[in-house]
């Protein structure tokens, strides 16, 4: 949720191999006594992989885990004060919290877990094309670039301010909700869409969907893994191109004069304090090897979304469905802890 990589943090991800077998199957930390603390983010990737994180933690390696609510910016500072041990989903050097922590050197960055994601504005793709099959006619068939969107502001209408449209943001507290509030005002939106926010990200979710359901146009921000870009067609605007100056603008919530940029290329890494880095390097090793095909984890989302099912329960039936995924996270000893557990 949440969700962009700048030039000074791009290529400093942690990996460790080659650790002894030993070390890598017992963890200081929880031999200790001491709980692994992680975020407990409400959107739907980064609450799985955290399910994930905490099974392997717990039946693999015998710690105790907790979870804490909150968004990016509250587990980001967390993080940087050790209250706080892992971020399963850390989208990297999208705000100041995490900027300020990293180059404080009271986070570390882990591992790739998820490879390949995208974000952006979006707007359903039978708002452009039509969709003959439902019966919907092109709403904004010129539509494909966010300077567009001022022309098409009447299709978007906000109900409370019918001479605007409205942008829909992410909820307040996540990092995108900031980004995207900066970019309304470096493409010179504000005159003509309301910046609306949602109150948690299932919100977020059901507005799309029921938009989509009733073939309404709609215009938000949204990003990939996630079960709707799985079961959806939506049509992403063209932006300016990323720019690295420009996107430090929009990053910075406050910058008065933010200059246009798309967001660069995601990188995601699970995000660790500097203290459990450095005293555990077991589980920094799981971390480094941390990896959900991204193909497989809008399947897995959808899948949870379809079924109703929370977090916890999608994440055991994946690992009970995919130990080929898994197996490779972790040493053979404790995949076979994993392995008696699950049965």
């Amino acid at each position: 949720m949440r969700p962009t990589t700048l030039s000074a943090v791009c290529c400093l991800a942690v990996v460790l191999s080659g650790l002894p077998a030993h070390a890598a199957s017992t963890s200081p930390w929880c031999a200790s006594g001491k709980p692994v603390t992680l975020a407990g983010p409400n959107w739907e990737s980064g609450a799985f992989l955290t399910e994930l994180l905490r099974f392997v933690l717990e039946k693999g390696y015998g710690c105790q885990t907790e979870t804490i609510p909150g968004n990016t910016v509250t587990f980001e500072t967390a993080l940087g004060n050790n209250d706080l041990q892992v971020v399963a989903e850390e989208w990297i050097g999208r705000s100041d919290a995490w900027n300020t922590a990293f180059k404080a050197g009271k986070v570390k960055a882990v591992g790739k877990p998820i490879v390949g994601a995208t974000e952006g504005w979006y707007v359903p793709e039978y708002v452009v094309k039509g969709d003959a099959r439902r019966g919907i006619k092109p709403q904004a068939p010129g539509l494909a670039s966010v300077s567009d969107l001022p022309r098409y502001k009447s299709v978007f209408r906000d109900d409370e301010e019918p001479a605007k449209g409205r942008f829909l943001n992410c909820p307040t507290g996540w990092t995108c909700e900031g980004v995207n509030s900066q970019k309304l005002k470096a493409y010179k939106l504000t005159d003509s869409y309301v910046n609306f926010r949602p109150g948690t990200g299932a919100a977020l979710d059901a507005e799309i969907a029921s938009a989509y359901q009733r073939g309404k146009p709609l215009v938000f921000y949204y990003w990939s893994p996630t079960a709707l870009m799985g079961k959806y067609r939506f049509a992403k605007l063209k932006e300016p191109a990323w720019n690295d100056a420009c996107f430090m603008t929009l990053a910075d919530k406050n910058h008065p004069q933010p200059c246009p940029s798309a967001s660069p290329p995601a990188l995601i890494q699970s995000g660790v304090s500097k203290a459990f880095h450095d005293a555990d390097p077991a589980l920094i090793g799981v971390l480094s090897k941390f990896n959900v095909p991204i193909a497989l984890l809008n399947r897995s989302l959808a899948d949870m979304a379809d079924n109703k099912r929370d977090a916890r329960q999608e994440s055991q039936l994946f690992l009970k469905t995919h130990p080929e995924v898994w197996k490779r996270w972790v040493p053979a000893d404790v995949a076979a802890r994993l392995s008696a557990a699950l049965k």
